[in-house]
């Protein structure tokens, strides 16, 4: 199995612009992406001046060398012009089994220097090379030429971490590409083109804004889209495919994307994806066509196709399912979710069910009542401090049925920070830390308010000033001092400073490396759902980093992180549409995040379709499709779809009537997510011998077992254990002879001949003792 990556690596300030010709090639296993020849011509001819070679002792830390100097170029080409400089180093890194190569640029007679290694074999330990000549190999063709013996480059745990590293990096340029093959200059442009491109980057800034006019930008997209402009064409197809609550505009969007399509448009290769997979927008459902136009879409960079193909290839949906190519599009899009997050962690994300609100109408949704809202700010107004923080850090946040809304939580961290609150300060920190439209990114204020939040020991201003002095903004940078505000963070449980000691011990900053405490923080961090800790324990299983490499923990980590990007939004919009009466807008938007994975889009495309609440599909199709989700949803885990799932095949919905697949997902649910009603059900059909042998015994048994799962079972239970009781005593009655019945039933049988007397001498005792019970007293 090959792996090959290219990496082109510039000095710091320049910019690293490369034509590459990607192709995607995968083998039997399919866990990796094999980037095509690059041809590079480098116009200062500089030659090779150094070579070093790595020892098999060579620990994890002199990679550090290399993984900070490749992270410097990558945090500089973000930052430079579009002035294009020549690459100053390449490597070509390639594996076949244990067997490792590093390849570099060719030497001045144009002959490539190789150097070959085997994980079994040790050479000689050099230092570290230095990085900051004008081109540098990884290897020693001198050595290669005297001796066949194949020689180490690393040990395996360090070359994981070169290997992501470097893939990352491989990423990022591949991204940068794919921006600038969609960026067309403006001399290709017509007139038309170009006034459309104008008021289209004037719709987008509004978006930007916190309260946007999205009605009118809207309509700027549909302007700029009638001009020709193809990016404002992709986005008012979107609108028109996700805003649709009508039949109409859905095969116009259709033909809008299959335009664009054929343009090489990789979000509308998604979308086109997406439509052959829910035969929406007139087109017949196609599971081949579906998964080519999402497997053009994921080469191409759409995160959303990506998305697509890697829960197909880990559930095994039209594909032969494979962990490793599933890690491998989860990952891609997990990283640039984790470049997107801020400090304020992203937009919360809330899974409402609509099943759960049927079954419990008077639960709590998660969603605040406009009612709450006000009164919350009635009291902030009235000087409550509470109450300003809390809408503060809502508003700062978003979620709830609350927008991201930057400036109002401005007004109301001051206001509490002007009446002493030391929470409220550290949040303005943060908000000037990072910077926003609504306030400028300033690191003095932003070092001010964590200070004067860290006096007075709060745990988020003193993770506040960690970071300012781990990164250097605003003091001299000291890593010794960022430990113990973190560490003084974590002793108060507060999520970043768990996150930080973990990514300092992680990397052996200012401390030794240690992977078991990296994980321990990372652990705590996650559970109080950070994001940034979730990746990074990802990456650690995905890399066997100070633990056995898993796979599935890995896949499972990253489709958690994905979940969570800013496309998670579209959950709350479709639930809120689903309340306001828009069934069928609210339905394609959660089929759109079913085909993403997301299980709770898939029990609420379910529960949609099991009501027949919708026209988009005829009530046979409905029922056949409302099997299909609720499977992917059972299979996620969800106890409530797999019961419903079992119901399916017990009633013949959607399917033919197959009462053993009923009882094998009544069986799963029972034992694995300890469901009360699918007990319920497995007693139901051991009584009446339904996909099963009968056994009255079996069924009393799964009776009780659903009276100790949940309360909500006794009352059903008892009843069915009372029927159950009479068909007992019937049946014992049909299966023995009733003279012999009757015998049993013969007092003689037990008492003798004389059980008469017996009988009346106790009858004659029983009144005597009744009549002295009832003398009258004196």
């Amino acid at each position: 199995m090959w792996l090959k990556f290219w990496v082109i690596a510039l000095s710091i300030g320049s910019l690293v612009i490369a034509e590459n010709e990607i192709k995607k090639a995968v083998d039997e296993t399919g866990s990796d992406i094999e980037a095509a020849e690059e041809e590079i011509q480098d116009e200062s001819e500089t030659t090779i001046d150094k070579v070093e070679t790595f020892s098999a002792d060579i620990n994890f830390n002199s990679w550090s060398e290399l993984y900070d100097y490749l992270k410097e170029i990558e945090e500089a080409t973000s930052e430079t012009t579009e002035d294009a400089v020549e690459p100053a180093v390449q490597l070509q890194l390639m594996t076949d089994g244990d067997a490792l190569t590093l390849d570099g640029e060719n030497n001045e007679e144009g002959e490539p220097v190789i150097v070959h290694g085997t994980i079994s074999d040790v050479i000689h330990e050099v230092p570290a090379p230095d990085l900051s000549q004008s081109k540098v190999i990884i290897g020693d063709e001198e050595d290669t030429q005297k001796s066949a013996k194949s020689k180490i480059i690393t040990t395996k745990a360090d070359w994981t971490f070169i290997q992501h590293t470097l893939k990352t990096l491989d990423e990022k340029e591949m991204a940068i590409k794919s921006k600038l093959e969609d960026e067309v200059s403006d001399e290709e442009l017509t007139e038309d083109e170009k006034k459309g491109k104008e008021i289209f980057e004037k719709g987008k800034q509004i978006t930007t804004l916190t309260r946007a006019n999205r009605k009118l930008a809207h309509n700027m997209f549909v302007e700029a889209a009638e001009l020709g402009y193809i990016p404002a064409k992709e986005r008012v197809a979107w609108s028109q495919l996700l805003g649709s609550n009508s039949l109409e505009e859905l095969p116009i969007a259709r033909k809008t994307f299959e335009e664009l399509a054929e343009l090489g448009k990789p979000d509308s290769q998604m979308a086109m994806g997406f439509l052959y997979a829910t035969g929406l927008g007139g087109l017949e459902p196609n599971g081949a066509k579906a998964l080519l136009y999402y497997t053009f879409g994921a080469i191409g960079g759409s995160s959303w196709a990506q998305m697509a193909l890697a829960y197909r290839y880990w559930s095994g949906i039209g594909v032969t399912p494979s962990c490793e190519k599933a890690l491998d599009f989860y990952r891609r899009v997990a990283n640039g979710v984790a470049d997107e997050l801020t400090l304020s962690g992203g937009t919360a994300v809330h899974r409402l069910r609509l099943h759960d609100e049927a079954e419990n109408p008077g639960q709590s949704s998660g969603v605040l009542d406009s009612d709450l809202i006000s009164y919350y700010q009635l009291q902030a107004e009235k000087g409550d401090v509470k109450a300003q923080l809390g809408l503060g850090q809502l508003h700062y946040q978003g979620g709830r049925g609350v927008e991201q809304d930057h400036q109002r939580a401005l007004n109301y961290f001051l206001r509490a920070a002007d009446a002493g609150d030391a929470h409220a300060m550290a949040f303005l920190g943060k908000m000037y830390l990072e910077g926003s439209e609504a306030v400028p990114q300033d690191n003095a204020t932003a070092f001010q308010y964590f200070k004067a939040a860290a006096d007075r020991n709060n745990p988020v201003g003193q993770a506040g000033l960690g970071l300012m002095y781990l990164h250097g903004r605003h003091v001299e940078k000291d890593v010794n001092k960022a430990f113990q505000y973190f560490n003084s963070a974590a002793d108060r449980g507060w999520v970043d400073g768990h996150l930080q000691l973990g990514n300092m011990y992680l990397a052996g900053l200012g401390v030794r490396r240690d992977y078991k405490l990296a994980i321990k923080y990372f652990n705590l961090a996650s559970q109080a759902g950070n994001t940034l800790a979730i990746y990074q324990l990802a990456k650690m299983h995905a890399a066997g980093t100070g633990m056995i490499r898993s796979c599935h923990t890995a896949v499972e980590l990253f489709k958690n992180v994905v979940e969570r990007g800013k496309w998670a939004d579209k959950l709350m919009e479709a639930y809120a549409d689903y309340r306001d009466g828009h069934v069928n807008e609210a339905l394609i938007k959660y089929m759109l995040l079913s085909d993403l994975g997301y299980e709770v889009s898939q029990s609420n495309t379910a529960f949609i379709l099991d009501r027949k609440e919708t026209d988009l599909f005829n009530v046979n199709e409905t029922m056949v499709r409302a099997l299909q989700y609720l499977g992917r949803a059972a299979a996620q885990g969800y106890a409530p779809a797999r019961v419903r799932l079992g119901d399916y095949y017990y009633y013949g919905w959607g399917t033919d009537v197959d009462f053993a697949s009923a009882a094998v997902h009544y069986r799963i649910a029972s034992d694995q997510l300890h469901s009360a009603q699918a007990m319920f059900n497995l007693g139901y059909m051991h009584e009446q011998g339904l996909g099963m042998k009968q056994d009255i015994h079996l069924a009393k048994r799964f009776y009780d077992m659903a009276a100790e799962a949940s309360t909500d079972a006794k009352v059903p239970v008892a009843l069915a254990l009372a029927k159950l009781s009479v068909l007992f005593g019937l049946r014992y009655m049909t299966e023995n002879d009733w003279q012999e019945l009757t015998l049993s039933l013969d007092p003689a049988t037990y008492l003798g001949p004389d059980w008469d007397l017996y009988l009346i001498t106790t009858l004659l005792g029983l009144l005597v003792l009744v009549v002295y019970l009832r003398r009258p007293q004196p």
